[in-house]
């Protein structure tokens, strides 16, 4: 088609919408609605004949969350395509087309995993996935197996009036927690909602109205994100029982950036999901929703590399990597060597002199700190996504001397690796491959770093008899999406390898000799939080000692620094010494009374003191500055239960639900507190949600029959553990590997 061919078709197509407004509008707004309303029902009653309500009666998209104003279908036709807001917002277009949001059902990625799910449970079961990643499906009836609606729309994924037509969130429930309002993108003068396509001319001049549309306050919330950004499996779904599947709302939450947990172990301003993935940059095509010459990105980069990788959109990938590169999301630290037997640790490195023999047994102690990440590292699917530790010692002429995180000929990676990944497996122990997620019965081991933490690595290696030179120490955070397992699964075992980037990486030359302190580096921690972030490590790998270790330094080195202190009193009550925690604890609030962290420990302490009005007390003070703690609701709870306080009990649970639904500890509680007071229904409800929430007593036991079937990988499911010498023995590309 010639360009003028173009022009003259884009004219009628606009001759033709112009018309249509102008019939629409002298028909009168009123009776416009009630036409659009018709046809809604009409449409609606079509697709219900034969729609099959397979898990409840008259719900559109269970297992899902997603849902219409008024409960009913939705057309498909009703939502206008990207091309119609292309026209004017060219850059929003541009940088979404290449996003994840626009190829969220497309992609071979998405559809290897579901199109199992559809030949092996049925169409209906999609649900669950389409609520977030085609909702237009759902909301229209699409999935279904007697459906035979145009499918145009799943090239288009999470397009412009999806989301900028939900009008409220259940961001509690995720699966696509949403209410969908009929598309519109123009609001009459009295602020109701016109559904359909109309003219640019009209939206141009009437651009309040138009914004009132398509923008609403949630839009800017982590709550909006939340809608599917948060999911569970649930029996529905497995036949099994209610599993957490991933909720990096939750963890952003409880993050130091939420503003909202006293007990994170650093602190930072207040920052949405949106302050991260949709920073504000200066557009280069047309755009009216800048603002001063920027606007608010709409690639939404994050670590998805593979999508844009596979359809060539070199663009989003440079974004994406440059993202992923970008600072101090996470810290390396080579932080410390230990020596032969000597159980000593020789550290902070650069700090402490340190002396190397030819021969010598070395065990290097890596340090990763989440720094400055909302969620854990890595969020959501971590089956599939692969980040992991490289590490390597070489020589004077680079010859490597001990090498662990590499990639193997065949691109799967070293099994004895340590991954920021977790291991799902089914009933039989087997691997969940495939992401067959409703296959899920528990999980072997899960080594993500949250907000905040860190995480230790140690590798053990021997220096060479006849070593002379000095050595490099060299650890970096590879990352790529997806594991190379899957992808062969996708594509077969001959593809392109996928990019691999580095994010963080930090290295140490060494001699053989003596090495005297040699300063820190740029980018290095101060030795006090080198320390701190070494005690994190510890206390979450359970090595109590170690961590009271680390965290007195702290205090040495920063005895202003409150939180030294706090971390003591945390240390020695996960020790269940609590009668040690009570010095350090009264230190942190002498240096910052009423500081809400101390207090809340303190508040533990007090219980197992049995000093109940000091117990109740602090934790006041801990809700009254921090109302959505989730950790201060349910321990306030317990105490005025346990002082059969059972209103003010009930009250606090009934806080906590409404921030996690989930708790267990308050379905638990109202579950009793409910049936004392005589409220069976409720009593009944709460013990129900308990049960189906729990966590199966016998899902450990799927979880050790996978670990003994796969020994290679055994070692990343304890805790605290050491990566040696001789690599593990060479792995099948099949479930399992890494």
């Amino acid at each position: 088609m010639t360009r003028l061919a173009r022009c003259v078709f884009v004219l009628i197509l606009l001759m033709g919408a112009a018309s249509a407004w102008f019939l629409r509008s002298t028909h009168g707004a009123e009776d416009t609605r009630a036409d659009e309303a018709a046809v809604r029902k009409a449409y609606a009653d079509k697709v219900r004949e034969g729609y099959h309500f397979t898990f409840a009666k008259g719900n559109i998209s269970m297992p899902g969350n997603a849902a219409a104003e008024g409960g009913d279908f939705l057309e498909t036709s009703a939502f206008p395509d990207a091309e119609y807001c292309g026209h004017c917002h060219q850059e929003a277009y541009h940088q979404w087309r290449q996003a994840l949001h626009s190829n969220s059902f497309r992609t071979p990625f998405y559809r290897t995993s579901v199109n199992v799910l559809l030949r092996t449970k049925g169409v209906q079961f999609a649900r669950h996935c389409d609520s977030c990643h085609n909702p237009i499906a759902v909301l229209g009836g699409a999935m279904d197996p007697g459906s035979n609606l145009d499918r145009l729309f799943d090239r288009d994924g999470l397009t412009c009036t999806t989301c900028h037509s939900i009008q409220s969130v259940q961001s509690k429930l995720g699966n696509g927690g949403f209410v969908m309002g009929v598309p519109a993108v123009l609001v009459d003068e009295a602020g109701k909602r016109i559904p359909g396509i109309v003219p640019d001319a009209e939206i141009l001049a009437h651009l309040d109205r138009h914004s009132k549309a398509v923008m609403q306050d949630i839009y800017r919330t982590p709550e909006f994100c939340a809608a599917c950004h948060k999911a569970n499996l649930p029996p529905a779904l497995n036949d099994y029982k209610w599993i957490r599947a991933f909720t990096a709302y939750d963890e952003w939450q409880n993050s130091k950036f939420s503003n909202r947990n006293p007990l994170t172990f650093y602190t930072a301003d207040f920052t949405t999901c949106q302050g991260c993935h949709m920073k504000r940059a200066p557009n280069t095509l047309q755009e009216p929703g800048a603002k001063n010459g920027t606007f608010a990105s709409h690639r939404w980069a994050a670590g998805n590399t593979a999508v844009p990788f596979y359809y060539g959109f070199d663009e989003q990938l440079d974004k994406t990597v440059e993202f992923l590169k970008s600072g101090n999301y996470l810290n390396v630290d080579i932080f410390g060597l230990q020596i032969g037997d000597d159980p000593q640790v020789i550290a902070p490195l650069g700090t402490v002199p340190v002396t190397l023999h030819p021969n010598d047994l070395i065990e290097a102690l890596v340090v990763i700190q989440n720094k400055n990440i909302g969620h854990s590292l890595v969020p959501e699917v971590r089956d599939l996504y692969e980040a992991w530790t490289q590490f390597t010692v070489t020589d004077s002429s680079g010859a490597e001397i001990y090498k662990s995180g590499f990639l193997r000929p065949d691109g799967t990676l070293d099994p004895g690796a340590h991954s920021f990944t977790n291991r799902p497996v089914n009933v039989v122990g087997d691997f969940v491959d495939n992401h067959m997620v409703w296959a899920i019965h528990s999980v072997a081991y899960d080594n993500s770093i949250q907000s905040g933490r860190s995480a230790l690595v140690r590798y053990r290696f021997h220096l060479p008899p006849s070593l002379k030179g000095p050595i490099t120490l060299r650890a970096q955070v590879n990352y790529r999406h997806l594991r190379q397992t899957y992808l062969n699964n996708i594509f077969g075992p001959d593809h392109p390898a996928y990019p691999v980037v580095e994010i963080a990486s930090r290295s140490r030359t060494l001699n053989v000799g003596d090495n005297p302190p040699a300063g820190a580096a740029p980018d290095d921690n101060q030795d006090w939080m080198r320390w701190n972030n070494l005690g994190i490590a510890y206390l979450d790998q359970l090595q109590y000692s170690d961590s009271i270790h680390a965290f007195e330094q702290v205090t040495r080195l920063r005895p202003d620094y409150k939180d030294g202190y706090i971390n003591l009193g945390l240390t020695y009550i996960e020790w269940e010494k609590y009668d040690e925690a009570r010095q350090p604890l009264e230190k942190a609030l002498a240096l910052h009374p009423d500081d809400a962290r101390a207090l809340y420990y303190l508040a533990l302490v007090e219980r197992r003191a049995r000093h109940s009005e000091a117990e109740v007390a602090d934790l006041e003070k801990v809700v009254a500055q921090f109302p959505q703690s989730r950790d201060a609701r349910r321990e306030l709870g317990i105490s005025y239960y346990q002082q059969h306080r059972a209103e003010e009990a009930i009250e606090q649970f009934k806080a906590l639900q409404a921030i996690d639904p989930d708790d267990l500890a308050a379905h638990y509680n109202l579950a009793i507190l409910y049936r004392r007071k005589g409220m069976k229904r409720e009593a009944e409800q709460e013990a129900a949600l308990y049960a189906i929430k729990r966590i199966d007593p016998g899902a450990p036991t799927y979880s050790l029959d996978y670990l003994r079937k796969h020994p290679e990988i055994s070692n990343e499911s304890v805790p605290w553990h050491i990566h040696q010498d001789a690599p593990g023995p060479t792995q099948s590309a099949g479930g399992g590997s890494k």
